[in-house]
């Protein structure tokens, strides 16, 4: 059978449609993949920063459990493209934990978290007792 020129259409089409070039996909987030971090410290707290771009806040759980802290996520994302007759859907699933044991110095009634610009931020603020005092001078008598 000598195909017609609507059915060759039909299979460009179709292929259009199955290509990379149609849909424009993101790869710069893999599903197991965790995201980068950094942990800073100084005199008052440790802070956990973690690139996360995309995301919503409401897209993150923090829990602290005892010394452990944990952050996590799942990003859901659906995509829908109609060609013609055609429909191509793709549904994609990320998730990430990201666990932290916290040492004791830690006021864990004060964690705090904001994400801004693609960056969550968890603050953990030290203990009153933990952090750096000056020298005390003594006098003698």
């Amino acid at each position: 059978m000598i195909p017609t020129r609507f059915e060759n259409q039909e299979v460009n089409l179709l292929d259009r449609l199955l290509s990379k070039d149609l849909i424009s996909r993101d790869f710069s987030k893999a599903n197991t993949a965790s995201p980068s971090i950094n942990i800073k410290e100084d005199e008052d707290k440790f802070s956990i920063e973690m690139e996360v771009p995309g995301f919503n806040k409401d897209d993150f759980t923090i829990e602290l459990n005892h010394k452990e802290l944990t952050i996590s996520s799942e990003y859901k994302k659906d995509s829908e493209v109609e060609v013609g007759r055609y429909t191509r859907k793709e549904f994609s699933r990320e998730a990430f934990q990201r666990s932290f044991t916290l040492p004791n110095t830690v006021d864990g009634e004060k964690v705090s978290a904001q994400y801004k610009n693609g960056v969550l931020q968890v603050d953990i603020p030290k203990r009153e007792e933990a952090k750096p005092k000056p020298p005390k001078q003594i006098t003698i008598n």
